[in-house]
């Protein structure tokens, strides 16, 4: 397979308890009124809540708010004190919205006048059940953020490859979500499930055509899948393998520009004699470079003029961020021809100059795949923010194909989500 294998890219994502004391704050009723039938009459009642209080405990997030209620009877007004407690399970549904289900509220009094009046009248039943329709119809969207994430890792990389432009994309076939984790607040880890790929030059599905340079632009993104909740997920830091890419014309402009005038002397023996017009290409997994050799020969028994083609062949490397062949050696061909001209040294000499000439800087290439899910997955402001942190790059592979090469540069990293933001985090 030419591509990589999928990854999941995990983000742990934290939802405070703060965070859900004041979402639940705000949708739960502040207050209420109506009436009951008490003591022969219909009497009326309010009550107003204070702010809400945030537990976990087995399993479930509980509830605690103080309410005063008031309820006017014949000549004169009951004013009492009510604790309203309730608990629910959080779910975190297909559509990335927080849920409470199995809500349960009770309201509690130690007063025996308000006891008498809730057996009269259900004053208790009434002051439970706005709450606990607000409770159950309660939604926290958390795709605003997780949508934001999705396409950040799904956006094409630009990668430039000489005069064209190649496009490494991570395609997202699936969004998985463990099991949910009361802390303080709401824990859970979410998995994008990535399929690395790359692509020379863009294809339609990567880009949405060229800007006025030449690159291409970013292709708009697609919906967010539907969430999957699994058994288990990996937690901690994953690793991704991205492609980058390099052709072989820039390998051959690079060790052109090693060359004196596109000429390379290699010989103490035959100081006329040169090497010029290199040209690489892919041979069975391994790279060939084509060197033309000329120049007069002259002394050590030989006297002619050359004017041929050398082979040396290798696999490609990546060593400090630098493409290279480092195992480069003739051919047997090319050995047999220099052996026949009495000039094995300059055999060790084409070897060593060729080596030392063939290196392409791909730095630039792989700080794109460290930035992708790194700085790339850094955003948010103080409410919600996410953050990428990069733990290791390694170069993993370099893979020959007839139009270029493929660099695989694995990324270790982690990635968290939180509500409210612990750190500051810009753009």
């Amino acid at each position: 397979m030419a591509d990589p294998e999928p990854a999941r890219v995990v983000a742990h994502v934290v939802v405070t308890s703060a965070a859900l004391r004041k979402a639940i704050d705000d949708a739960a009723p502040k207050s209420g009124d109506g009436t009951i039938r008490a003591l022969g009459g219909d009497r009326r009642y309010t009550w107003e809540r204070g702010p809400v209080d945030v537990a976990m405990g087995d399993g479930r997030i509980r509830l605690t708010m103080q309410v005063h209620a008031t309820l006017a009877l014949p000549l004169k007004t009951l004013d009492l004190p009510l604790e309203l407690r309730a608990s629910a399970e959080p779910v975190v549904g297909s559509e990335y919205v927080v849920k409470l289900q199995s809500v349960e509220v009770h309201v509690t009094s130690t007063d025996t006048g308000l006891g008498l009046a809730d057996k009269i009248g259900g004053v208790y039943a009434k002051i439970e059940a706005p709450i606990a329709a607000q409770l159950t119809s309660f939604a926290y969207d958390l795709r605003p953020l997780l949508g934001e994430a999705y396409s950040r890792v799904a956006a094409p990389i630009d990668v430039p490859v000489g005069d064209a432009h190649a496009c490494a994309t991570l395609r997202v076939l699936e969004v998985e979500a463990g099991p949910t984790v009361l802390a303080d607040g709401i824990e859970k880890d979410v998995a994008l499930v990535v399929a690395p790929s790359i692509t020379m030059p863009c294809g339609e599905s990567a880009a949405d055509g060229q800007d006025d340079a030449g690159a291409p632009l970013r292709a708009s993104m697609p919906l967010l899948p539907p969430l999957s909740n699994v058994a288990t997920l990996q937690p901690g830091p994953f690793t991704v393998t991205i492609p980058v890419a390099a052709r072989y014309d820039e390998l051959t402009r690079a060790m052109t520009a090693a060359f004196t005038d596109g000429k390379l002397f290699f010989s103490k023996e035959y100081p006329q004699a040169y090497l010029e017009k290199p040209e690489i290409y892919e041979s069975q997994g391994a790279l060939v470079l084509k060197l033309h050799i000329a120049g007069p020969v002259h002394g050590l028994g030989v006297d002619t003029d050359l004017d041929g083609d050398l082979f040396l062949v290798g696999h490609p490397a990546v060593v400090d961020n630098e493409l290279r062949i480092p195992d480069l050696e003739p051919t047997i061909e090319t050995r047999n021809l220099l052996l026949s001209l009495k000039a094995l040294t300059g055999a060790d000499s084409i070897r060593e100059e060729a080596r030392a000439a063939l290196r392409l800087d791909i730095g630039e290439r792989v700080r794109e795949a460290k930035t992708k899910l790194g700085e790339g997955l850094t955003f948010g402001k103080s409410d919600a923010c996410f953050r990428g942190d990069v733990d290791r790059v390694e170069v993993t592979g370099v893979h020959p194909h007839a139009a270029y090469l493929r660099v695989y540069v694995a990324v270790t990293a982690r990635a968290r989500a939180e509500m409210p933001c612990s750190t500051r985090v810009t753009e």
